[in-house]
């Protein structure tokens, strides 16, 4: 008798555990629909989900592991749509050894695809004035920059180390 009770006891208690673990689960899922960028980071760490450091990810789709602010380390990434959020702490201005310059603002979203970087939002270069970056594509050992005003092409070599945002007062 005292098998069988054991026996039923330990069942309803693995089954009140595995609602309690999915109750979790469910809290964690709302918390995480209803926050920040920054947020949703954390929220995925204590769920278990890890993601790749940003330059990992950037290397995989044939992108420049540089081109973000070394500070930009949170991010959101849908591998079937292919939208990318980057969350960068303040805005700032990152220059790069060709001597070009990029200014992110606290987000940048776009769309990440096999070499190309598209429907940016959140990120400007200097050509003769400061420009928004709509798209970066990479074509063997070069980068082409669309932006409002021109295209630009410079060398992907540039991008390619992790380099510091100096902040700036405005995007």
């Amino acid at each position: 008798m005292d098998q069988i009770l054991n026996k039923a006891g330990s069942y309803w208690f693995g089954q009140k555990a595995t609602k309690e673990i999915d109750s979790i689960g469910e809290d964690l899922n709302s918390i995480s629909s209803s926050i920040g960028g920054g947020a949703k980071w954390l929220v995925n760490k204590v769920k278990g989900k890890m993601q790749k450091p940003l330059p990992d990810l950037l290397k995989e789709y044939d992108m420049p592991a540089g081109i973000f602010p070394r500070d930009a380390t949170n991010y959101e990434f849908n591998e079937e749509t292919g939208k990318l959020i980057v969350y960068i702490p303040s805005i700032c201005e990152v220059g790069y050894k060709d001597s070009s310059v990029l200014r992110f603002s606290t987000t940048v979203t776009g769309y990440l695809e096999k070499g190309k970087f598209a429907d940016i939002e959140g990120m400007k270069t200097k050509t003769l004035i400061w420009g928004k970056v709509t798209a970066v594509k990479t074509e063997g050992s070069k980068l082409n920059f669309t932006t409002s005003v021109k295209k630009t092409t410079r060398s992907r070599d540039a991008y390619e180390v992790l380099r510091d945002g100096i902040s700036v007062d405005k995007f």
